[in-house]
């Protein structure tokens, strides 16, 4: 028996990986947040499988399903949202599963903000402009914040920023970004990438408050922000430059 810890990725079923959709369609048992991942991912799951939302569960109960299943000799699919190497819970679990001396493996997905910036179509970095790509939050009712990782202290090194649950205070991402970047820098807020209700407001962080009370959205919502995210391109990547010499083109190549 096992526990197969399953990243279901952004929401669209078919974008899970395909690991990912093998050890599901294999499981005995399925584990699933109801809650933020897409029913559509199940269409995977085997017809017997016996298939737990686990939305209203605590970490006690969940834990509960483990044992079951072991004392069952069931593997159990455990999936969950977007990527499991951010912002999961996963560790906590694993946590019990080794106290228990559970098997577990862990299968990657394909995280939000990939799943956003393929939506608007676009890169998140930008030669000479932004080469690096934060992921953030601010601080909720589950967890806050590390007094050292601010919205500030992040836009200070002029990233793009993919900012997670934290549409219900973009009053404050405003205001903490607008210093470092300006109130006419591009800003993207993508609402439940690849799902069948998916939405894009696009705006700046002057404009985006505007934005999004003529169209609101409440949750469930990545916003992104940064001069990479701007239409017009400083510069074109040295990568595909032909005077620009790389390993396997031209006579410099083969005489590596």
């Amino acid at each position: 028996m096992t526990v197969h810890f399953i990243g279901a990725g952004p929401g669209a079923a078919d974008l899970i990986t395909v690991r990912g959709r093998d050890r599901l369609a294999a499981a005995d048992v399925v584990l699933w947040a109801g809650s933020i991942v897409s029913r559509d991912v199940l269409v995977h799951a085997r017809p017997d499988a016996r298939i737990v939302d686990t939305a209203p569960l605590s970490l006690d109960e969940i834990e509960a399903e483990f044992v079951r299943a072991e004392s069952d000799g069931h593997d159990v699919a455990r999936l969950q949202s977007g990527d499991l190497s951010v912002w999961s819970a996963m560790g906590e679990q694993i946590r019990r599963l080794e106290r228990l001396g559970i098997p577990y493996t862990v299968t990657p997905g394909v995280p939000s903000f990939a799943a956003a910036a393929a939506v608007l179509g676009q890169e998140l970095t930008l030669p000479e402009v932004a080469q690096s790509v934060v992921l953030t939050r601010t601080s909720g009712r589950a967890s806050s914040m590390p007094p050292t990782e601010t919205l500030a202290a992040f836009a200070a090194t002029r990233a793009t920023l993919a900012i997670h649950l934290s549409i219900h205070v973009v009053d404050r991402v405003v205001a903490e970004l607008t210093p470092f970047y300006g109130a006419d820098c591009p800003v993207a807020v993508v609402f439940r990438a690849t799902w069948p209700d998916e939405r894009v407001i696009r705006a700046t962080l002057g404009t985006i408050e505007a934005a999004l009370a003529a169209d609101p959205i409440e949750r469930t919502a990545l916003i992104l922000v940064g001069r990479a995210l701007a239409a017009d391109l400083v510069r074109e990547s040295s990568l595909y430059d032909p005077t620009y010499q790389r390993r396997f083109r031209g006579r410099d190549d083969r005489a590596e």
